[in-house]
C-alpha cells in the first residue's frame, strides 16, 4: 500500500511540475512572438531582448545535434540550414516595404554557440534524474525482498507485484514523455525523466523474470529466455523514444540473458541466433537515431561471447559464431551507408581525415572484434565440419570487403591485413612444430596433415585482397584518391607477402610450381590493373603522379619477384632479378609510366639483400678457388653491368631522383663487385669473416680512393649530387681505413707480418706508397672542386702514408723482412730516421712552393718539427760519438737551408706584390 501511495505521489508531482513548466514556456513563447512582431514591423528592439525565437530554436537544435551526432562538423551542418531559413524568413522582401527594408539593417547571422553546462545544470537537471531512476529500480527489488523476508505475500504475488511495478514505471515514463516540453528533450536528451522511468521499469521486469526462473521455478528455461529476450527487445524499441542510454540497457539485457538462463543441454545455434537478432535490432534502432556508442558496445559484446565459446577445451563448432560474425559484417555494410557520413568530405582531408572518418567507433570495433574472433577460432580445437583455416579466410576476406564497398572502412582493411599476416604466421609456426626433429631418435616426426589446405587457404586469401582492391578502384578511384592509394598497395602487397610466407614455410625451394604460377598470375593481374588505371586516368588530375597506377606497377614487379624465387634458386635468381628490373626499364619505350625505372632500382636493392644473405651466391662449397673467373663474376657482374647501363640510359632523364638513385646503386655495385673478386682471389676462394691482411686491405683502400676519383671525374663531365657526395663519402671511408688499418691494426710494425723478400716491390709498396700516390692525385684533382677541409684531409692522409712508407722502409733496410717492434732499434737506424724525415720535409716544402699548396707546406713544417724534437729528445740520449755529432750538424744545416729557402720565397712574393702595386692606376 505504501508503494502505491508513493507511486501516486510521484506521478502527481511530475504532472504538477509539468503544468508549471508548461505555463512558463507559454509565457516565454508569447514574449518571443512579440519580439518577432517588432522585428517584422521595423520597431526597434530593446536591450532586454536577446535573440529571436527562431534563433533560440536554432541554437537549441544545434546543442541537441552536438549531443546526438558523433562529429561536431556534422552538428554544424545540421544546424546551419535552420539559421539560414530563420534569416530568410525574417528579412523576406515580401513581408516588409521598401522603406522598412532601407531603414532596418539586416540582422547578422548568430554565431554558433556550444552549450557548456555549469555545476547547477549538472546537479539540478541531470544527476537527479538517473539517480532517481536507479533508486526506483532498487525500490522495486527491495520491495520484493522485503515481502520475502516478512513473509507477507506468496511467491506468485511477489513476482506479480514486481511485474506490475515495472509496467507502471514504463507507463509513467511514457506519460511524462508525452507531456514533456520539446525543448527539455532537446536540452537534456541524455537525462530525460521518461527515459529514467522506463529504464527502471525494464530492470524491474528483467529481475522479476529471472527470479521466476532461477528462484521459484515458476517458468522453464525456454520461457524465461524468451521472456527476457522480449523485454530486452522492447527496451531497445523504446529507446527510439527515450534515447541511447535506454538502448544500452536493452543491449545489456540481451547480452546477459543467455548467461543468466542456463540449461543442461545448451544449444549453441540458438545462442548465437539470439545474439545476432539482438545485434540487428540494436543497430537498426541506432541507424535511425545515428547512435554510435551502443553499436560499438554491441560489437565488443558479440566478440566476448565468441571468445568465451572458443576458449573452452572441448571441440567447438565454428559454424554458429562465424555466421554471426559474417552477419555483423554484412549488417554493417547494409545498415550504415557511407554517403551519410562522407558527404562533403569525400576524397579530401588526406590520411588523417581518412583514418578519423565516421562512424569510427563502429568500424574500429567491428574490425577488432572480427579479427580477434577469427584468430581465436583458428587456434581453437576444431570439432565441426568446417576447416578452421577456411573459416578464418572467410571472416578476414569479408572484413576487408567492408573497406572495398564502403568509403569509411579504412580500418577494416588495415586490421584485416594485419590479422591475415598474424593468422598465417600462427598456422605456420603451429604446423612446423610437428616436423621438428625428435630429441631422442633424431628423425623427423610425421606431418599431422598435408600442407595442401594451408597453401590453398593462404593463396586464396591473397587473391581476395586483389579482387577487393580492383572492385574498390572501379567504384571510388576518382572520389577517394587517398583510399585508392591504400587499396592499390594492399591488392599487390598482401598476396605477395602471403605467398612468400607460404613458400618459405611449406614450399619446395628447388622448384615450386604452385607458388611460382601464383606469383606470375599476381604479376600479370597487377600489370593489367596498371594498364587499366593509366588509361582511365582523369585528365583533370594534370601532370601529378598517379599513385594508384604506379603502385600497381610495383605490385606486378613484386609478383614476378615471388615467381622467380619459387621457380629458380641461387645465382640464377640473383641474375634474373636484375634482368627483370632491366626489362621494366626497357618497357619505357612503349609505356611512359613513372614507376618503370624505379623497378630497376628495386631489383638492384633486392640483389644487394640476397648478397648480404649469401655472399657466395652458390654456397661456399660450390664456389671454387679460381681467381676472378668463378661464379662471383656473373653473379655480381651481370647485375652491376645492367645497373651501369640503366644509369647511362637515364643520364638525361627529367626525373632527377631516379637518375641519382640508379647512379648511386651502379657505383656501389661496381665497387662491391671488384672488392669481392679481389678478396676471393687473395684468400684462396674464401669469403668468410677471416681477418684481412695488409695487402688485401691495401687493395680495398686503393679501390675506394680510386672510386672517389672516378666519381669526381664523372661529376666534372655530368654534374650530379650522387657523384659529388659519393666521391666525398668514398674518400672519407678510405681515410677511415687508413687511420684504422694501415696506421695501427695491420701495420707490420705492430702485427709482425712479413714484408716480403724483394727490396722495393714488397708489402710496404702496396700498403703505403701506392695509396699515398693515389691520395695525392685525388687531392690534386679535388683542388677548387671540393671543400677545402676535404682536400686537406686527402693531402694529409697521402702525406701520412708516404711518411710511413719511408719510415718503415728504413726499418726494413736495417731489420730485414720482419720489422716487428719487439726487435728493438739500432743506433744507425735511429740516425737514418732523422735524415729521411728531414729529406721528406724538404721535399714537401719544395712541392708546396712549386704548386702553391699550403697543406703540403704545413705538412713539411710539422715533419721538420718532429725531426727537431727527435734529435733533441731521442738522438741526444741514444747516439754516441760521431753519430751524435753528425745528427746535430745535419739538423743545423738543414734548418739553415730551410730558413734561406723561406726567405727567398718571401722576398719573391714581396717583389711581385710591389710590382703589381706599381702598375695600379693612381
Amino acid at each position: 500500500m505504501i508503494l502505491q501511495l508513493l507511486l501516486i505521489v510521484l506521478i502527481l508531482s511530475l504532472v504538477v511540475s509539468q503544468r508549471k513548466l508548461s505555463g512558463r514556456v507559454a509565457s516565454l513563447e508569447k514574449e518571443l512572438s512579440d519580439v518577432r512582431a517588432r522585428l517584422l514591423t521595423g520597431v526597434p528592439v530593446t536591450s532586454e531582448v536577446v535573440v529571436s525565437p527562431e534563433t533560440a530554436l536554432a541554437e537549441i537544435r544545434t546543442e541537441a545535434a552536438a549531443d546526438m551526432v558523433e562529429d561536431t562538423d556534422l552538428a554544424k551542418d545540421a544546424a546551419e540550414p535552420s539559421k539560414t531559413e530563420v534569416l530568410a524568413e525574417i528579412t523576406a522582401p515580401e513581408e516588409r516595404t521598401s522603406d522598412q527594408a532601407a531603414e532596418t539593417p539586416p540582422l547578422p547571422a548568430p554565431a554558433p554557440r556550444f552549450r557548456r553546462e555549469n555545476l547547477e545544470s549538472y546537479l539540478g537537471a541531470r544527476w537527479p534524474v538517473w539517480v532517481g531512476g536507479v533508486a526506483l529500480a532498487f525500490g522495486g527489488i527491495f520491495l520484493v525482498r522485503y515481502s520475502i523476508e516478512a513473509g507477507l505475500l506468496g511467491p506468485g504475488a511477489r513476482l506479480s507485484l514486481a511485474a506490475m511495478f515495472g509496467l507502471v514505471l514504463i507507463a509513467a515514463g511514457e506519460l511524462v514523455r508525452r507531456r514533456a516540453m520539446p525543448k527539455m528533450s532537446e536540452l537534456y536528451a541524455n537525462a530525460m525523466i521518461p527515459g529514467a522511468l522506463t529504464a527502471a521499469g525494464s530492470i524491474t521486469l528483467l529481475g522479476a523474470s529471472f527470479a521466476a526462473y532461477a528462484f521459484y521455478d515458476f517458468i522453464g528455461s525456454g520461457t524465461a529466455f524468451m521472456l527476457m529476450a522480449l523485454i530486452s527487445f522492447a527496451t531497445i524499441g523504446l529507446s527510439l523514444l527515450h534515447g541511447q542510454t535506454l538502448a544500452g540497457l536493452g543491449l545489456l539485457g540481451s547480452l546477459i540473458t543467455p548467461l543468466l538462463v542456463t540449461t543442461d543441454d545448451p544449444d549453441v545455434n540458438a545462442l548465437f541466433l539470439f545474439l545476432g537478432v539482438s545485434w540487428l535490432a540494436l543497430n537498426a534502432a541506432s541507424r535511425i537515431r545515428r547512435w554510435t556508442v551502443v553499436p560499438m558496445i554491441a560489437n565488443f559484446g558479440i566478440g566476448l561471447w565468441v571468445l568465451a565459446y572458443t576458449s573452452q577445451s572441448l571441440p567447438i563448432d565454428t559454424m554458429p559464431p562465424s555466421l554471426v560474425l559474417l552477419m555483423m559484417i554484412a549488417g554493417t555494410i547494409l545498415i550504415w551507408p557511407g554517403r551519410v557520413y562522407t558527404r562533403g568530405s569525400t576524397g579530401s582531408g588526406g590520411w588523417r581525415a581518412l583514418l578519423k572518418r565516421p562512424p569510427l567507433r563502429i568500424t574500429l570495433s567491428l574490425s577488432v572484434t572480427v579479427a580477434i574472433s577469427a584468430l581465436a577460432m583458428l587456434v581453437a580445437t576444431p570439432g565441426g565440419s568446417l576447416h578452421p583455416l577456411f573459416v578464418f579466410v572467410a571472416l578476414i576476406g569479408a572484413l576487408a570487403a567492408v573497406g572495398s564497398s564502403r568509403s569509411y572502412g579504412v580500418w577494416t582493411v588495415v586490421v584485416a591485413a594485419l590479422a591475415a599476416l598474424a593468422g598465417i604466421a600462427t598456422v605456420a609456426s603451429t604446423l612446423l612444430a610437428y616436423v621438428m626433429p625428435e630429441p631422442v631418435t633424431g628423425t623427423t616426426a610425421p606431418v599431422v596433415a598435408a600442407f595442401g589446405h594451408e597453401i590453398a587457404g593462404f593463396l586464396l586469401l591473397g587473391g581476395i585482397f586483389t579482387l577487393l582492391g580492383a572492385g574498390f578502384l572501379r567504384r571510388f578511384r576518382h572520389e577517394e584518391p587517398t583510399f585508392s592509394v591504400l587499396w592499390s598497395f594492399m591488392m599487390g602487397a598482401m598476396p605477395v607477402m602471403i605467398g612468400f610466407i607460404s613458400f618459405l614455410n611449406f614450399g619446395n625451394f628447388f622448384r615450386d610450381w604452385t607458388h611460382g604460377l601464383y606469383g606470375i598470375g599476381i604479376g600479370l593481374v597487377m600489370l593489367a590493373v596498371a594498364e587499366w588505371l593509366f588509361r582511365g586516368r582523369d585528365e583533370s588530375d594534370g601532370d601529378g603522379i598517379d599513385w594508384p597506377a604506379n603502385i600497381a606497377v610495383l605490385g606486378s614487379f613484386a609478383g614476378f619477384t615471388l615467381a622467380l624465387h619459387a621457380l629458380t634458386n641461387g645465382i640464377v635468381t640473383t641474375i634474373l632479378l636484375s634482368v627483370l628490373g632491366f626489362a621494366y626499364l626497357l618497357a619505357m619505350r612503349v609505356r611512359t609510366w613513372a614507376a618503370l625505372p624505379w623497378m630497376m632500382a628495386a631489383a638492384i636493392a633486392i640483389v644487394f639483400g640476397r648478397i648480404a644473405w649469401q655472399p657466395t651466391l652458390v654456397g661456399p662449397d660450390s664456389l671454387g678457388t679460381t681467381p676472378f673467373f668463378n661464379a662471383l663474376l656473373p653473379g655480381y657482374g651481370v647485375p652491376t653491368l645492367l645497373a651501369i647501363i640503366a644509369a647511362w640510359m637515364l643520364r638525361k632523364s627529367p626525373d632527377v631522383r631516379v637518375r641519382n638513385v640508379l647512379q648511386a646503386l651502379a657505383s656501389l655495385a661496381a665497387l662491391l663487385t671488384i672488392a669481392v673478386l679481389i678478396r676471393h682471389a687473395m684468400n684462396s676462394g674464401v669469403l668468410d669473416a677471416r681477418t684481412p691482411t695488409l695487402g688485401e686491405q691495401s687493395i680495398y683502400t686503393l679501390l675506394t680512393i680510386g672510386f672517389s676519383g672516378i666519381l669526381m671525374t664523372l661529376d666534372l663531365k655530368s654534374p650530379s649530387p650522387v657523384f659529388r657526395y659519393g666521391s666525398m663519402i668514398a674518400g672519407a671511408i678510405a681515410t677511415v681505413n687508413v687511420l684504422s688499418a694501415h696506421v695501427f691494426a695491420l701495420n707490420p710494425f705492430f702485427s709482425g707480418e712479413s714484408t716480403g723478400s724483394w727490396p722495393v716491390l714488397n708489402l710496404l709498396l702496396l700498403g703505403y706508397l701506392l695509396p699515398a700516390l693515389a691520395y695525392g692525385l685525388t687531392s690534386y684533382l679535388a683542388r677548387g672542386r671540393r671543400p677545402a677541409p676535404y682536400v686537406a684531409m686527402l693531402a694529409v692522409s697521402g702525406a701520412l702514408l708516404g711518411f710511413l712508407w719511408a719510415t718503415l722502409s728504413v726499418r726494413r733496410f736495417f731489420q730485414g723482412q720482419n720489422i716487428a717492434q719487439w726487435k728493438g732499434f739500432l743506433a744507425s737506424e735511429t740516425y737514418a730516421y732523422s735524415v729521411v724525415w728531414l729529406l721528406i720535409g724538404i721535399g714537401l716544402l719544395v712541392a708546396g712552393s712549386k704548386w702553391n699548396a699550403k697543406s703540403l707546406r704545413l705538412a713539411s713544417a710539422v715533419l721538420v718539427l718532429v725531426s727537431v724534437a727527435k734529435v733533441f729528445l731521442i738522438d741526444m740520449a741514444n747516439l754516441e760519438g760521431i753519430m751524435r755529432a753528425l745528427s746535430f750538424i745535419g739538423l743545423g744545416a738543414v734548418l739553415i737551408g730551410i730558413g734561406l729557402f723561406y726567405q727567398r720565397i718571401l722576398v719573391n712574393k714581396s717583389e711581385t706584390s710591389n710590382t703589381d702595386d706599381s702598375h695600379e692606376p693612381s
